[in-house]
């Protein structure tokens, strides 16, 4: 009887605890379930939390200027209002004097308190106090606030986008979208690309080639995409397509997924010329034929160039049948803005090569 009983301690025990946790059926699928709520509600209290706390702060920043406007308040009651305010609330971070001018900032920027609720309290506090620094305009402001609510931009892209002022390029491509997609498709797209696209991540030189241009930007594919925008997927660099047996090479392909179509990409480092239309339309007809799937919308092209004349680039895109754009792009100098200013011109040069050659005639006749 004990050896039995010893064949089942050794051998069953074991396995009966083994099976407590991960054999239990569906427990790892519920397990993930409850992270997933838990995740979620700590960012919806998260957000709760900012909307109230910028809220305030744009409530606090109204009573500060209603009363400098009607009380004649001097400049000199926030540093004032800070001291008693972070007295009475020490274990908050918020109320500095600096801070209290931002809040006064925001509601002289936005006076409509449901346009606050609706949008700025949407985004963290950080985000709008940079939004105030940068941007003057109001409509603008906004744009960015509501790019970055639909985007989820951290501080440093949100910054970026500022910098490059995307707000005055998106959308300025000139296109044959509204005669050859549908609505909304049409609009969505134009709203895709803009104009000029600032490549200042690369390092070319003067004198590079298309090919030189398009490794740079596959080796920088991380800050290219950031310049494309949300939601371009990369497919290939010279996608290889045959037609009628012979062989042809994309420069650069992506596949979009919120427009879920493919966007072709022809590299230029000259200025626009009609002929570059008529080698996309092709490359868009390859494309829709060869790769599109029957769910796809119809296949995007964008003719990237160094320089374009804009009425002939509209002449170009008027009768084709095929959704392409024209856009431009910006490279950085090599040699980096600040010290253009501190080298000689070439007459500074040449000035200072006269009077070496006329020091060294000198010398020589003594």
């Amino acid at each position: 009887m004990s050896r039995l009983y010893k064949v089942f301690m050794t051998d069953d025990i074991p396995k009966l605890a083994k099976s407590s946790t991960s054999d239990i059926v569906g427990y790892e699928d519920f397990l993930a379930e409850l992270k997933t709520r838990i995740s979620s509600a700590q960012l919806r209290a998260a957000v709760a939390v900012n909307k109230e706390l910028v809220l305030l702060y744009w409530q606090i920043g109204r009573d500060i200027l209603h009363r400098q406007q009607q009380q004649g308040w001097g400049a000199k009651v926030i540093t004032r209002l800070a001291a008693d305010l972070q007295k009475a609330f020490p274990q908050m971070k918020g109320f500095s004097p600096r801070n209290l001018k931002y809040m006064r900032a925001l509601a002289e920027a936005y006076q409509d308190e449901q346009i606050v609720q609706q949008v700025v309290a949407q985004i963290p506090w950080g985000h709008n106090v940079r939004i105030l620094d940068a941007v003057e305009d109001t409509t603008e402001r906004l744009w960015y606030a509501q790019r970055t609510i639909q985007h989820g931009w951290s501080r440093n892209v949100l910054v970026h986008q500022i910098e490059s002022k995307l707000y005055q390029r998106q959308g300025q491509a000139t296109t044959n979208f509204n005669n050859t997609l549908p609505q909304p498709q049409s609009e969505l797209a134009q709203q895709l690309l803009k104009d000029p696209y600032k490549f200042d991540f690369l390092n070319l030189g003067e004198d590079f080639l298309e090919r030189d241009l398009e490794r740079a930007l596959i080796n920088h594919i991380r800050d290219f995409l950031l310049e494309l925008g949300v939601g371009f997927a990369f497919v290939g660099s010279q996608y290889h397509l045959e037609v009628g047996g012979e062989d042809f090479y994309i420069d650069l392909l992506f596949y979009h997924l919120r427009l879920r179509c493919f966007v072709v990409i022809d590299l230029k480092i000259e200025e626009f010329k009609p002929e570059f239309s008529g080698k996309m339309n092709f490359y868009v007809s390859a494309v829709d034929d060869l790769l599109r799937h029957p769910d796809d919308q119809p296949t995007i092209g964008l003719i990237l160039c160094k320089s374009r004349n804009k009425i002939i680039a509209e002449y170009s895109l008027r009768d084709i049948d095929k959704p392409i754009g024209v856009s431009t792009y910006q490279i950085q100098d090599t040699l980096p803005e600040q010290l253009h200013d501190n080298l000689p011109t070439i007459e500074q040069l040449e000035t200072e090569l006269e009077t070496i050659v006329l020091k060294v005639e000198n010398a020589d006749n003594l």
